[in-house]
């Protein structure tokens, strides 16, 4: 199994034209998400995201948040933890809160999920976009599971 780490962030006219940029700026903009629960197989390989051909089926764990209030500070949060036989992976988000804050939630929380299954960590990734709104703005963080190949 390959799967990668992105974010992204952008401005748009409408909350959910904002969240449609950020996926574009993530580079997920232009295929279906499917949301999955967080748990990565023993097998994955991190990889750099590729061109994903538009309209696939694309399994994801995402992170988002938006706001429509000039002056918000945004975070959206990915944290993956992976051990010799599985990952664990959290989305977590905040708005006006301090990015260190909001990612060391995000830490303690699949730190949680990996102690509760008895695994030992041994890489953690932490992906954190931010994004200060000026209209209408959002941020994206998500895992993407590529498939076997």
């Amino acid at each position: 199994m390959k799967v990668s780490i992105t974010s992204g962030e952008a401005e748009g006219p409408t909350k959910l034209n904002a969240f449609d940029n950020a996926l574009l700026d993530a580079g997920i903009g232009d295929v279906n998400l499917i949301k999955v629960s967080s748990i990565i197989p023993a097998d994955a390989e991190l990889v750099e995201l590729p061109k994903i051909p538009a309209g696939e089926m694309v399994n994801t764990v995402l992170s988002y948040v938006s706001s429509d209030q000039e002056g918000d500070d945004l975070c959206a949060v990915i944290a993956v933890a992976l051990s010799d036989d599985l990952g664990c992976v959290v989305e977590h988000s905040g708005v006006n809160q301090d990015p260190e804050k909001v990612k060391g939630e995000a830490v303690d929380m699949v730190k949680y999920m990996m102690r509760i299954r008895g695994k030992k960590i041994n890489d953690l990734m932490i992906e954190c976009q931010q994004h200060h709104v000026k209209s209408l703005g959002a941020a994206v963080a998500a895992v993407v599971y590529l498939g076997r190949e």
